[in-house]
Order: C-alpha cells, then sequence, then structure tokens
C-alpha cells in the first residue's frame, strides 16, 4: 500500500534522517514519490518512478533547509495509471486563496465523487476525485464567510466523518496553518514526538517511541501541538473478504 509521511513544529527542524528513512521503503511502493515542503512558498515536487531511482530526489533531501511542515508520498498504484498526474500530493486553491495540499492511502470505494470529477482531474486516481470533492465542499461553506480556524476544523472533520464509511481513509490535509491527519484502518499510521513537534509515518522509521495515531478520529495540528480534535466516528474500514481477495490480486 501506499505510504504518508507528515511533519508539523514550531520551529524549523531538520528532518532529513527521517525522509531518508522513509523514502527507502520505496522498493515496497515503486510507482511515485511526491513532497510538499516550504521555500519563500509552496512546493510540490513529484515524480512517477520508484524514489530510489529518482535522479535528484536524493540531492534534494540533502539540501532542503530546515522545515516546520513537510508532506511527503510513496505510491503503490491501485487505481489509476503510473503518471505524474497520479502522484500525491494534490493541490489546489480555495475561493478564499487559501491553498491546500492532500496525501492519501487508500481506496474509495463509496461517495458521490467517485465519478463525478472524472471529466475535469488531471489523472485518474480516486484520491484526486477525493480532493476535488474535498475542494468543493471548502468553497461552498468558504463563499458565504472566510471561515476561521475552529470553522476551517470543522469543515475538514464533517467531510471525512461524512466520507469514512466503507472507504480506507487515511490521509494528511495542510492548509498552511494547520495539518489535519486521520487514519481509519487498524496498525497503520503512528507519530513520533520531537523535541519541537510531531512526525507522522505509515510505518515506524527508527527504533524510537512511535505511538499508534487514534482510530476514526480527524486531529488537526498547528505547530507540532495538537490545535483540534474531533469526535470519534464509526468509518472505521474493515476489509471484506472481496476486498481481501482484490488486493491479493493486485500483488501477483
Amino acid at each position: 500500500m501506499c505510504e504518508l509521511f507528515g511533519f508539523s513544529s514550531g520551529k524549523d527542524t531538520d528532518i532529513s534522517d527521517y525522509l531518508r528513512a522513509f523514502f527507502a521503503h520505496s522498493p515496497d511502493n515503486p510507482h511515485g514519490w511526491g513532497m510538499m515542503y516550504e521555500n519563500s512558498g509552496r512546493v510540490i515536487l513529484k515524480e512517477p518512478v520508484s524514489a530510489n531511482e529518482s535522479c535528484f530526489l536524493g540531492d534534494m533531501i540533502d539540501s532542503i533547509s530546515p522545515q516546520r511542515a513537510l508532506l511527503a508520498h510513496i505510491r503503490f498504484a491501485t487505481v489509476g495509471s503510473i503518471s505524474e498526474n497520479n502522484c500525491h500530493p494534490f493541490s489546489g486553491t480555495d475561493v478564499s486563496g487559501r491553498e491546500w495540499t492532500l496525501i492519501h492511502n487508500g481506496t474509495i470505494f463509496n461517495g458521490r465523487h467517485n465519478h463525478r470529477y472524472s471529466a475535469i482531474q488531471s489523472g485518474d486516481t480516486d484520491s484526486e476525485r477525493f480532493f476535488l470533492a474535498l475542494l468543493d465542499h471548502i468553497n461552498e461553506h468558504t463563499s458565504r464567510a472566510v471561515p476561521d480556524e475552529r470553522e476551517r476544523f470543522e469543515m475538514i472533520n464533517s467531510f471525512i466523518v461524512e466520507n469514512a464509511p466503507r472507504n480506507k481513509l487515511n490521509l494528511m490535509i495542510y492548509d498552511g496553518d494547520m495539518l489535519y491527519v486521520h487514519k481509519n484502518l487498524k496498525n497503520t499510521l503512528s507519530f513520533k514526538r520531537l523535541e519541537n513537534g510531531l512526525i507522522f509515518s505509515t510505518k515506524p522509521l527508527d527504533s524510537g517511541l512511535w505511538i499508534p495515531f487514534p482510530m476514526s478520529q480527524v486531529i488537526a495540528y498547528k505547530n507540532g501541538k495538537e490545535a483540534y480534535r474531533g469526535d470519534r466516528h464509526k468509518g472505521a474500514f474493515v476489509p471484506s473478504l472481496e476486498y481481501i481477495t482484490a488486493m491479493d490480486a493486485m500483488y501477483i
């Protein structure tokens, strides 16, 4: 399956060793990689190749400046072809001018957005369609009044809670201020506390203390600290026999 990496901190922090450990998992997720980081504005890089085959990723990690917020993704293709347009992160701007960035691990089986956005998306993944639906949800609320921080959390929380049932929905979303994190599949996604922030990863990246992220709950972080926490919902993803058979077939 795809793997996710997220970082939130109140202080510029060198996380290059964690990035190297994360991208070292790319042989098991060989269909693309992507990263969002800050460098006088938001920068998004992605390639439809295994991260360990990239011509520039290693040098980029060696030279990346200390960060306060970062997202990274390595892809195992389940829905959509192997192309740059299908690599995460996905990013877009709402009607107020705020930029949103999303990475996702999972499959969207159920949702009105699942085919509605096929004609306008750049690639052909369910993750991008989910992101486009999320932007429309944000715009519906933002068109009435620009939401404050709490209202932004409520927008994101309500959309995830509505769409979690019957969907595998491990994801991270960044809005320039806050990092929203959610998982609904057991034994995936943990976090580690650093001196000045938090690192989130699908799999632990070293022998330190990694704490399982709470199930079926949206939590938003700002400057490396928890800012808002939604109620635990009932949309945990429970793999069916059909799902397990389909996943097994993808690995044959």
